[in-house]
């Protein structure tokens, strides 16, 4: 008989019990993470919003799909990066321009806390529901909404610099590592103690965004990946085996990019996890793990540049990372050579 038949001959309530831990093998194990998917939100939008947004408005619309977006995340287990950059806005005093025929539109900015004047110059591209052929434009200092007759269009200022190329090269500096899983949901809130305490250090001179990022686990075993156990295809089994790898990922990226005594983690939290590390290495007998952190696409610019105050930019991290002591180690890796033709990362 094997573990899932066993399980199924138990009594209730122990059947259910069981049901939630995974099943495990012998054979030591080594792990590949890769980043599988990748998305800035602007935290300070939500944070700063006292009311719920009227999405009769454009800007309400966008304000309040972001609030979903965010709190959507709190029933998955992504990891998440509080990433600080200088200030940013539209100079709402300055001057919108046209290039003469064509739909180059060169918008003004205002950069860091001496709101130095600076702009940037889009292509737009003309809609398919589009009624008129340029679109009216209208700033604020944190959006640019372009009416374009059948529909208007969104862009907040950091959805701007993230989506045109330009050549400002404003640092993404990573403060806090965290998950998104959260019965509070307290991310898509804007009420996560952390970054309220990061956010008031930083004041008004940089802007607090949120980094979304989902992760793929590779499994290097004799006996093949133990997700694939039938028995671990059960809900509260794959849930409880996925938590165990989101914790050890997010432990080497804590120890990565804020050090190795993260300013942001009381007393408490530092002891519950090097238990919680010591247990999950020890049951998954696992040897080493890399993660290959990097993100794309290369015309995202800077944003995709990560750095802390440990770590110099780059949109490529490459780490080697093992358990130690109820420690997460990591040791930056070297880059692999680039095919011949392809851009330098």
């Amino acid at each position: 008989m094997d573990f899932p038949e066993q399980v199924a001959q138990l009594p209730q309530p122990y059947a259910d019990s069981f049901a939630t831990l995974p099943q495990r093998t012998s054979a030591p194990q080594s792990w590949m993470v890769r980043v599988a998917d990748a998305k800035y939100h602007w935290y300070d939008l939500i944070a700063g919003f006292a009311e719920r947004p009227d999405i009769r408005d454009p800007i309400g619309r966008y304000m309040r799909r972001m609030q979903f977006e965010l709190e959507a995340t709190a029933e998955k287990r992504h990891l998440f990066f509080a990433v600080t950059r200088p200030r940013v806005r539209f100079d709402i005093t300055g001057v919108v321009q046209w290039g003469f025929f064509s739909l180059k539109l060169t918008l003004p900015l205002l950069l860091g806390a001496e709101a130095a004047k600076e702009s940037i110059t889009v292509e737009l591209k003309v809609p398919f529901a589009a009624t008129m052929k340029k679109p009216t434009v209208i700033l604020t200092e944190n959006f640019v909404s372009l009416n374009w007759g059948g529909l208007v269009e969104v862009l907040s200022v950091h959805d701007l610099l993230q989506t045109y190329a330009h050549a400002l090269k404003l640092p993404s500096k990573v403060a806090y590592v965290g998950q998104t899983r959260d019965p509070e949901g307290r991310l898509g809130k804007g009420r996560l103690p952390a970054l309220h305490k990061l956010r008031a250090q930083c004041g008004m001179d940089f802007d607090t965004l949120i980094l979304v990022v989902g992760m793929d686990v590779e499994v290097s075993c004799a006996d093949g990946d133990p997700a694939a156990l039938p028995h671990n295809e059960h809900p509260l089994a794959a849930a409880a085996l996925q938590a165990e790898r989101a914790d050890l990922i997010e432990a080497a990226l804590i120890r990565y990019f804020e050090g190795s005594t993260p300013r942001w983690r009381h007393s408490d939290e530092r002891k519950a996890r090097a238990e919680r590390l010591t247990a999950v290495q020890a049951s998954n007998h696992l040897v080493q793990y890399t993660i290959d952190l990097a993100l794309a696409p290369e015309d995202a610019g800077y944003y995709n540049y990560l750095c802390s105050e440990f770590v110099s930019a780059a949109r490529r991290h490459l780490l080697s990372c093992y358990v130690a002591d109820g420690q997460a180690q990591v040791a930056p890796m070297p880059l692999p050579a680039p095919a011949r033709g392809a851009r330098q990362q």
